[in-house]
């Protein structure tokens, strides 16, 4: 069966994305993934050199999605599938790329953990995430902002003559364009997957890269990889180099062996051929391997504590397996970013498939002859001449054009080529992708002023490069520009001319509710609690004087700001002026799971403890509750001594 590349529709349970949250993200990114100055002082120093490189302070100009909730209704989902007679490969271009499912034809075995529903929740960098399959993040420490987001795909020769397919977006954390090529070669029980990263500026950027493999867990699934040492990194924040394969007694390649979720990077020595494999009590399952420029690779574990089982059963339905996750990337850890230098790009293949080993040795006790015994088997499948043999093959091929287009991306990627004058063979960013969102740029482009509103409403996305921002500076000082301009400066660390330019566009504009809220986000990082109060107070009420609440179209602007400015009265010790917000609110936002954990904080604020606790007996979901958050445990504590019900506890760290 020759290679065949086809557009499908898989019908699942899914809960809505919902719509971006309207507000620039102005607040600290909040990334768990992170280690103390003093504690980088301890590691090797090329590590410690770019674990410090460039970290993100925030997503923008990325919109955060938190406007999903956990309805799940039948859902038609738009695919691609990549197939020949020995594997099935499916891919879900509108949300990130991702490789839903690997199956391999001969044995009949799904070689990836396939979640059976489409729940976000609240893991990505900006917010809304989903478990299971292959994915692909760049950009910065995290999960990518495009999880949940469309990418471009079309079809593709493959290097072998028969069909490929591409992926490719622009990726805006970094303003880096990207694709990925998926290919399956004849007579291959492998997956081919050539990835390219392309810098198109005359500056360096930072880059991160990590391929996320979601796996089927199980009492006796071992992960393996070629390493003795692994570096720890646990919710406690600290990065720990331990023995592979066990740490206190326990071995730590068994998933379920462990309480706490945690990562473990692996230290795969110089020279090793780089591979990452997940087999079950019969020695079956998956193994990825690269080229060397791929050097990292990963466990990520749920652990078999309350938390992490938790957390499983809230990222799918009651019954299905859970998963852990086996990992590359361009560096030995997820906290680090890699330069890329002007002009230059990184790319390598990767190649995802089966791998049967002799599960004595897979199990036994001795961790270099279970190596070694799947070292002998991925070398008898795919020897490691033929992953960079393949490469170079594929190579010349990244910069074919896409015969046929699959699937549609953003725009933005179109204005920065159009902006930038790119040229990027093998990706093209088609003018006819430009949308309402890129149209205000555009003209700003063009005519180097931005566009009136033409009806009340918030402000569009920003855009925060530099570029940009020359463009913001010299452009007409009207209240958007101004608002915009701040956004770009805020985002630069120029913080106090960030304010500046806020409140110049405040003394003139008609809609005076944006720009207040970026003073108040702006006087809360700064310490000035009771200003920042004031400044949300001021902005909640201006937004209710111009919303209209005979539709919907307001809600998600109502809900983001009335959250903000709850907590901000909260925190100044204002709950008559949070009331105030929480009665504006209307009944479709305050029966939220997030807006019902704000009430009981909000009664207790007010001193009605016993209605707190009542709000927790009758049961809530925080639907964009945050990877690592504890504030369920530290509302309840407020409330009681008792044992933190099992519903709400989602810890991932131990409690000393």
């Amino acid at each position: 069966m020759a290679t065949t590349v086809r557009r499908t529709v898989l019908n699942m349970p899914a809960a809505p994305l919902g719509p971006e949250n309207p507000l620039p993200a102005l607040r600290p990114l909040d990334e768990m993934h992170v280690v103390d100055d003093r504690d980088r002082a301890a590691l090797p120093r090329d590590m410690a050199r770019q674990i410090g490189y460039a970290p993100l302070a925030t997503v923008l100009p990325v919109r955060m999605l938190d406007g999903y909730g956990r309805a799940r209704t039948p859902t038609a989902v738009d695919a691609i599938v990549i197939e020949d007679d020995r594997l099935r490969a499916t891919v879900l271009p509108g949300l990130g790329g991702r490789v839903h499912s690997l199956h391999h034809k001969p044995t009949g075995r799904e070689l990836l953990y396939t979640n059976p529903v489409l729940q976000p929740a609240d893991f990505a960098l900006n917010g809304a995430w989903f478990s299971g399959g292959i994915e692909w993040n760049i950009g910065a420490t995290g999960h990518s902002t495009l999880s949940c987001a469309p990418v471009h795909a079309a079809r593709v020769p493959a290097p072998d003559g028969g069909e490929m397919l591409r992926l490719w977006e622009w990726e805006r954390l970094r303003d880096l364009p990207f694709q990925v090529d998926l290919w399956l070669p004849e007579d291959s029980d492998f997956l081919h997957v050539g990835v390219r990263i392309r810098n198109p500026h005359e500056h360096t950027v930072p880059v991160y890269w990590w391929s996320n493999i979601a796996v089927p867990e199980g009492e006796r699934t071992r992960v393996l990889a070629p390493a003795d040492e692994a570096w720890h990194f646990g919710y406690e924040r600290t990065l720990t180099r331990v023995p592979v394969p066990g740490t206190d007694g326990v071995d730590r390649t068994y998933p379920l062996r462990s309480e706490f979720p945690a990562d473990y990077f692996y230290e795969v020595p110089d020279g090793a051929r780089r591979w990452i494999a997940s087999l079950d009590e019969g020695g079956h399952g998956l193994v990825q391997t690269s080229t060397d420029l791929l050097r990292g690779r990963k466990l990520f574990l749920w652990g078999s504590g309350p938390g992490g089982r938790r957390w499983q059963d809230w990222l799918t339905e009651p019954g299905t397996t859970g998963y852990a996750e086996i990992q590359a990337g361009l560096a030995r850890t997820q906290l680090e970013h890699v330069p890329l230098e002007p002009g230059a790009e990184f790319s390598w293949l990767e190649a995802y498939g089966p791998l049967s080993a002799d599960p004595t040795a897979v199990h036994g006790g001795d961790w270099a002859a279970a190596r070694a015994e799947v070292e002998h088997r991925l070398a008898t499948a795919l020897p490691r001449v033929d992953v960079d043999a393949a490469y170079e093959a594929w190579r010349p091929h990244a910069d074919t054009e896409p015969v046929e287009s699959l699937a549609t991306g953003s725009g933005w990627g179109a204005l920065e080529v159009r902006r930038g004058a790119h040229r990027l063979p093998g990706t093209p960013f088609d003018a006819s992708t430009l949308g309402e969102q890129q149209a205000p740029w555009l003209e700003l482009l063009d005519q180097g002023v931005l566009p009136e509103p033409r009806e009340v409403t918030w402000p569009g996305p920003s855009l925060v490069s530099p570029y940009w921002r020359d463009m913001l500076e010299t452009a007409s000082a009207d209240p958007l520009t101004e608002y915009h301009l701040g956004v770009a400066q805020w985002h630069a660390g120029d913080r106090a001319q960030a304010v500046r330019s806020w409140e110049r566009g405040l003394a003139i504009a008609p809609s005076r509710w944006p720009l207040l809220r970026c003073l108040a986000v702006a006087a809360g990082e700064s310490g000035q609690r009771d200003r920042a109060a004031d400044l949300y107070a001021e902005a909640f009420d201006g937004l209710c004087a111009e919303r209209d609440d005979d539709g919907d179209a307001w809600v998600p602007v109502t809900a983001a700001l009335g959250r903000e400015a709850m907590e901000a009265l909260l925190a100044a010790k204002r709950p008559e002026a949070a009331r105030a917000v929480w009665a504006a609110l209307g009944s479709v936002v305050q029966g939220r799971g997030r807006f019902r954990l704000l009430e009981a904080r909000l009664l207790i604020a007010e001193g009605e403890r016993g209605a707190a606790r009542a709000v927790f007996d009758e049961g809530f979901e925080v639907a964009d509750l945050r990877e690592g958050a504890e504030i369920l445990d530290e509302v309840w504590a407020e409330l009681t001594d008792e044992p933190l019900p099992a519903r709400y506890n989602y810890r991932m760290r131990p409690r000393d």
